[in-house]
């Protein structure tokens, strides 16, 4: 049994995730002091905050157990990360999951740095002043835009400002152009095209490369007249330079939801009438805190069974320091070879064998140990990790190589084979649209679902009437099918992928075994 110790509030969501695993055990301690709650930390295997607890010095010395760290949101600036890594403990966010949240923001700012509507809508209804012409705005149509990081929030900011008629420039190092020029943008490497633009906005995280990206200098080589919005990170736009500027009148107008010191209520851009500023509301949806919660606990449940450690911001494998498209792979890869470990029947493993396959074969080595340490998950259990993969493997004197093969008509895909010392599995995955992972092949037979759920997975003789059998022993037991995926292979067999909405006890697994089209059924769970 494995504790998850949750600090901060969530949406109640999360805590309906936690509770309905059988192997956590869960705390809340939301509405606990702060000094109580480091009496109680040294249960925990599984930390989930928020921004409310200081995860220093002193959290990380009361966490005497702890395995995982993850922080619901995307900011870790209450997260000493040295401090947890050279306590061996990883530390994840939740980026993704205020995405739209984040975008929309934007684009509310976007507009009303166009249109002062807001300025507008205070003169009338506060002081019921009725001046239509002092309320002049400008168009978006047929401006351009720059957008300064081109990530999951800004490329979406760009797809919807092209859909306003504007003109998209993207500037981001540490992406492929294409993911700008095919939505119809430019993509730039010289930061001076941004500064040429009507608008400007800012998507980056905030690191010593980005911190006052945008000064004095850069301010001088933009238009007159420019309008910046920052949903991002307070202090990417240095804001001693801003207020001056938007002071002069050289930048039109600026909408704000960060500040370097939050809670911003004292802030001099308050009084200033060409600036709209909200209190940090990016990620403040209904939706988004549902999303949130439900990646958070997703994630924790993962760190406390030891599967994957999603969004980990410490690995030895920085996963921040690789392209944005191979991060995806570094989460999906170790569910592919738990899965693989499971589909085996947890037979001795002489030899892991990860092929990759298009542009993610460019990151051969740091992706072997995410396949070695979910292959090997079920054999060394929680005395394995990213870091001493290579070397567990060796003291079991497991083979373990990579391949680069021709692509197979995927921009990218990887391939774990297990090879025990009766048979061999391989299990091959992909990602789409930069965050959707994908189980496409298994043994060889093709195939496409989401790596999660409880799994029956089942090869048989390809003949009339097996899906009826299935289907007929797992409703006598009362299992809900909620998805079916069949593969099919040239030499008479297929194989299902047959998911399941409850745990599948092992007469169950036995009758399907038994029948006579079948040449084997496993059954796999990836949580």
């Amino acid at each position: 049994m494995k504790t998850v110790i949750v600090c901060d509030a969530i949406h109640p969501v999360g805590f309906e995730i936690l509770n309905a695993q059988n192997d956590i055990k869960v705390i809340d301690a939301v509405d606990m002091p702060k000094d109580k709650l480091l009496e109680i930390l040294g249960e925990a295997d599984v930390a989930i905050t928020r921004s409310s607890t200081d995860c220093g010095e002193k959290f990380i010395n009361a966490a005497t157990k702890l395995k995982a760290l993850v922080r619901a949101g995307v900011g870790v600036d209450n997260v000493d990360i040295d401090g947890f890594s050279k306590k061996g403990i990883i530390v994840m966010n939740v980026p993704t999951a205020n995405t739209i949240a984040a975008v929309e923001m934007t684009m509310c700012h976007l507009l009303n740095s166009a249109r002062n509507y807001i300025n507008s809508v205070n003169d009338l209804q506060q002081d019921r002043v009725w001046k239509r012409e002092k309320w002049y705005g400008n168009e978006l149509y047929g401006k351009t835009l720059g957008v300064i990081g081109f990530g999951n929030i800004g490329s979406r900011v760009a797809y919807r400002s092209l859909a306003f008629g504007m003109k998209v420039i993207a500037y981001d190092p540490y992406i492929d152009p294409s993911k700008a020029t095919d939505m119809g943008a430019t993509y730039t490497t010289n930061f001076d095209d941004i500064l040429g633009c009507d608008f400007i906005t800012i998507h980056t995280p905030k690191n010593k490369e980005t911190t006052n990206m945008v000064d004095e200098e850069q301010i001088a080589k933009m238009k007159d007249g420019v309008r910046l919005i920052n949903c991002a990170r307070g202090g990417l736009y240095n804001e001693d330079a801003l207020y001056k500027n938007l002071k002069s009148g050289k930048i039109a107008y600026a909408g704000i939801d960060v500040f370097v010191k939050e809670p911003g209520n004292d802030h001099p851009l308050l009084d200033l009438n060409n600036v709209s500023a909200t209190p940090h509301l990016g990620a403040n949806t209904y939706e988004s805190q549902k999303n949130i919660a439900i990646d958070a606990a997703e994630q924790a449940i993962s760190a406390a069974r030891g599967i994957c450690y999603p969004n980990a911001l410490n690995l030895p494998v920085k996963v921040e320091d690789l392209p944005p498209f191979v991060a995806p792979y570094t989460e999906l890869l170790p569910k592919m070879a738990y899965f693989a470990s499971q589909l085996s029947g947890k037979k001795q493993i002489k030899a892991i064998r990860l092929e990759l396959e298009g542009e993610v074969s460019d990151y051969a080595e740091p992706m072997l140990s995410f396949a070695i340490a979910g292959a090997l998950k079920d054999v060394l259990g929680d005395t394995i990790n990213y870091e001493n993969a290579t070397l567990k493997a060796a003291e079991k004197g497991i083979e373990v190589s990579t391949t680069i093969v021709p692509a197979s008509g995927y921009k990218s895909k990887l391939t774990i084979k297990l090879i025990t010392d009766e048979d061999s599995v391989s299990v091959g995955g992909t990602v789409f649209s930069e965050t959707e992972q994908r189980i496409v092949s298994v043994n060889g037979f093709k195939t496409d679902f989401k790596p999660k759920g409880r799994m029956i997975v089942f090869k048989n003789r390809d003949i009339p009437g097996v899906i009826s059998d299935i289907s007929g022993i797992l409703a006598k037991s009362k299992i809900n099918i909620a998805d079916f995926r069949l593969g099919r292979d040239n030499d008479g067999f297929a194989l299902a992928v047959i998911l399941v909405d409850e745990d599948i006890k092992k007469d169950i697994l036995d009758q399907l075994n038994a029948l006579d089209a079948c040449v084997w059924a496993r059954y796999a769970v990836l949580i």
